[in-house]
């Protein structure tokens, strides 16, 4: 690790600290109330006391994201590679693709409910439904701006569509796709927290509609907090992924980094 890269992380670091400083200090002397904003450091105690409490709903939460984000990275990537790779399947799907991506999630939710009850399938659903559509045009976009002289090259080896598919297609969609996937897992734990403030009885949606009906505003915080720090670890893991795996498309870093 370079001395470039520990300044950055360093003022990261100090940057993340004097904001929570800040907004104790401002609670401090604004003598704001706590079921307004509490302090910071009257979350973290509610996490340190609570999290035996909060462990299995984080359990629950982060379980069931991931069969959605799961569910959702499978859809995406086959219904991107078919819209980037099909002129009429563009035409046909896109339209629709795009029209259930403006319905507010939070509509379909109820729905979900009526179909399946209340519970874990419907929160698993709507983070489905709210994070695979980045996947999809991401991966249509990628293949979409693979380069023509490419595939006349492959097709004069005698490649079939599979062939340039398969070889050049979605190798090239790999920055795309990784860009895609930083974001929607954090859709996908929208879509996760959504269902669960609706339709469960478990989970940090749960935990923090049961705080906040009672009035306990450091809690629904810590529920913030938790999700806030969950988005972070697995955003950075997904980084840490793309590094390793397109690590030839990221050369900008690298320049200002020099």
């Amino acid at each position: 690790m370079n001395s470039h890269t520990l300044r950055r992380r360093a003022s990261s670091v100090a940057f993340v600290i004097l904001f929570f400083a800040a907004w104790e200090f401002f609670c401090l002397a604004s003598g704001m109330s706590d079921l307004i904003l509490p302090r910071p450091s009257q979350i973290f105690q509610t996490l340190w006391e609570r999290m035996p409490i909060l462990w299995p709903h984080i359990v629950q939460t982060v379980s069931t994201t991931m069969i959605g984000f799961a569910l959702g990275v499978l859809l995406g990537v086959v219904l991107g590679a078919l819209i980037g790779s099909s002129r009429i399947a563009y035409d046909t799907a896109y339209p629709l693709l795009i029209g259930f991506s403006s319905i507010p999630k939070v509509a379909v939710v109820p729905i979900f409910v009526l179909w399946f009850g209340s519970g874990t399938v419907p929160a698993v659903l709507t983070s489905l439904a709210i994070c695979f559509f980045p996947i999809v045009v991401n991966i249509a976009t990628g293949l979409a701006t693979t380069e023509p002289e490419m595939e006349d090259v492959l097709k004069a080896l005698g490649a079939n569509k599979f062939d340039i598919l398969w070889n050049v297609g979605l190798p090239r969609t790999m920055p795309f796709f990784f860009a895609s996937l930083k974001v929607s897992v954090t859709y996908a734990f929208v879509g996760t927290v959504l269902a669960e403030t609706v339709a469960s009885n478990r989970g940090i949606g749960n935990v923090m509609m049961s705080a906040s009906s009672n009035f306990n505003t450091p809690m629904v915080f810590a529920g913030l907090f938790i999700l806030a720090g969950l988005g972070v670890v697995l955003y950075a893991a997904f980084s840490l992924i793309e590094m390793r795996v397109t690590g030839w498309a990221n050369r900008k870093n690298d320049l200002l980094a020099a």
